[in-house]
């Protein structure tokens, strides 16, 4: 991520919102609105084309759910950041959005201070979760299983089984490529930053998913 400048999308199917927010983020220094989206096909391209740090997310979308668009941009682009603004308090949607690869979740009634503390910790490679939404996640980020796709769970657990990425790739029918894509998106969802603390994750995880099945 650029040190100097904090490139960021909009995705929010009412111009208005996204005017508002626009004109809160020119105000702030070193960051850039590169565009604005309302729809899913419309965010695809600009995600694309602009290649922001940061997109700011709406979850009721028309056309496809913004929790759905999240899994697919952070999928195909990794290291981008994705901080869901909706008007939905709900512990549910929270939950979800941190399973599609979300890294924080604000309220659109949030204040603008906040809307820029947020931005400020995903900028930095944290996360940002306001107010109540944080107790809805007490107990439940801190597990593998609450923040990953069935199939980086499967990835983990190949992983503590000693398989590497063409035996991983072989077995699930997928490139090498894409598996390196998933160990990548394991370790942004949780936190890791060297191969050696990943592998140790995927020996605990083994160890909690057969202590599980055994109980």
């Amino acid at each position: 991520m650029n040190d100097s400048l904090i490139c960021i999308a909009l995705v929010d199917d009412h111009a208005l919102i996204r005017e508002g927010v626009r004109a809160l983020l020119e105000t702030v220094e070193h960051y850039r609105v590169v565009g604005e989206a309302g729809s899913a096909e419309e965010a695809v391209t600009l995600v694309e084309r602009e290649r922001p740090d940061i997109v700011l997310m709406d979850i009721g979308l028309k056309d496809v759910s913004g929790l759905e668009l999240t899994a697919t941009l952070t999928r195909r682009f990794p290291s981008l950041r994705v901080l869901i603004l909706s008007m939905y308090s709900d512990r549910q949607y929270v939950r979800q959005s941190l399973q599609a690869g979300a890294a924080g979740y604000v309220l659109k009634d949030a204040t603008s201070r906040e809307i820029i503390a947020a931005i400020k910790a995903l900028a930095v490679g944290g996360r940002y979760y306001s107010g109540a939404l944080a107790e809805a996640l007490t107990g439940y980020a801190s597990t593998p299983e609450a923040v990953l796709t069935p199939r980086e769970s499967q990835i983990l657990q190949m992983m503590a089984q000693g398989l590497n990425n063409k035996a991983m790739a072989r077995e699930l029918a997928i490139s090498v490529r894409t598996v390196e894509t998933h160990r990548l998106n394991i370790r942004r969802k949780l936190d890791i930053e060297k191969p050696a603390d990943l592998m140790r994750q995927a020996m605990q995880h083994s160890r909690q998913r057969c202590h599980l099945y055994n109980d």
